[in-house]
């Protein structure tokens, strides 16, 4: 799959002109969203059957400063999936370098917030995301 490509803005830069740690979060879930509109769910998608994803964790190491004007390329990897949640891995490079690794859970919930067993409601889904894993335990 295509990596996402995420141009630094400058008012993503501190005072120090590097790209602030928050925002390689936001980059992860403009990925994760990017990701899975490639897998044919855009989150509207999501929204329309009913099934809301929130994150339950996240990570990110900072390996290499980034500023404007740079360009990063974010890989998005299934790297787990479960009936009731999957975990994401995303690795972003400028030019080939990797910058920063990180990951991210998220569960199924229906819209009252109760728990989704994805792979018997939405088996489409559930496949779409197992064809893209890279890691089978969690």
């Amino acid at each position: 799959m295509t990596p996402y490509i995420h141009k630094v803005q400058y008012y993503e830069t501190d005072k120090m002109k590097l790209t602030h740690h928050s925002n390689y979060i936001r980059i992860m879930e403009e990925a994760r969203l990017d990701f899975l509109e490639k897998l044919g769910w855009p989150y509207h998608k999501f929204e329309e059957k009913g099934i809301i994803s929130p994150v339950v964790s996240v990570t990110c190491d900072y390996i290499k400063t980034t500023t404007y004007p740079d360009v990063i390329e974010v890989e998005v990897k299934v790297i787990a999936l479960k009936k009731l949640k999957f975990k994401l891995g995303y690795t972003m490079r400028v030019d080939g370098v990797t910058v920063s690794k990180g990951t991210s859970v998220h569960c199924f919930l229906d819209e009252k917030g109760k728990p989704v067993v994805i792979d018997a409601k939405y088996p489409e889904l559930y496949n779409a995301l197992y064809d893209n894993m890279v890691v089978r335990e969690f």
